[in-house]
């Protein structure tokens, strides 16, 4: 299995919405309006595209609350949750 692309989903405090950037770039792969919306029904998934990834989510204040992958059938085995 190859190495998962990581990308981090945090709050842009200047353009007031969450953006999901690729760990290592500057420019957000997609924007949300709020968390909620970039975490449900699929859209971090979709966002992510058909070659999977880990997406670490962050609260507003830039500590991280959780760790998705898509898909879940790349999720390394010796990992917790």
């Amino acid at each position: 299995m190859g190495k998962l692309t990581k990308y981090t989903l945090k709050h842009d405090e200047k353009k007031g919405d969450w953006a999901l950037v690729q760990d290592g770039k500057d420019r957000a792969r997609r924007r949300f309006e709020t968390k909620a919306d970039a975490t449900k029904s699929g859209a971090l998934s979709a966002a992510v595209g058909s070659s999977g990834g880990s997406v670490k989510i962050q609260k507003v204040d830039g500590k991280y609350q959780e760790e998705r992958t898509y898909p879940r059938s790349k999720d390394p085995s010796k990992s917790k949750g």
